[in-house]
């Protein structure tokens, strides 16, 4: 665990989160500023800062993130959803501790607005 990473102790039980799904290695949360009507973050329970160094080391872990945020959407949003990964301050990551954002229950328009 990170010292002061919140996803971190939310994993370990030491914050509160509202948990959709868990598994040994992931957890999904529901987002506390939602976008979307489905709004829910999914992360590994181990740390890595983001989706890059995660695939590097962990490929089968995002493969699972990625899995458990499709069974979420098939479930709340009939499978039609939007899974973002934010990397880096610029790209709008605030946590630095992977998470992919499962986004749906409405048109997903792009650009955002």
């Amino acid at each position: 665990m990170e010292g002061d990473c919140i996803f971190c102790q939310i994993a370990a039980g030491q914050a509160p989160a509202n948990v959709v799904s868990e598994t040994e290695r992931v957890l999904a949360i529901r987002d506390i500023d939602p976008q979307a009507p489905t709004h829910v973050l999914v992360l590994p329970k181990e740390h890595h800062n983001d989706v890059g160094s995660l695939s590097a080391v962990d490929p089968s872990l995002l493969a699972e993130m990625i899995a458990t945020g499709t069974q979420i959407a098939e479930n709340e949003c009939d499978g039609e959803f939007r899974l973002v990964f934010n990397t880096g301050r610029d790209a709008g990551q605030t946590v630095f501790h992977v998470h992919g954002h499962v986004l749906g229950g409405r048109p997903m328009t792009w650009p955002p607005g």
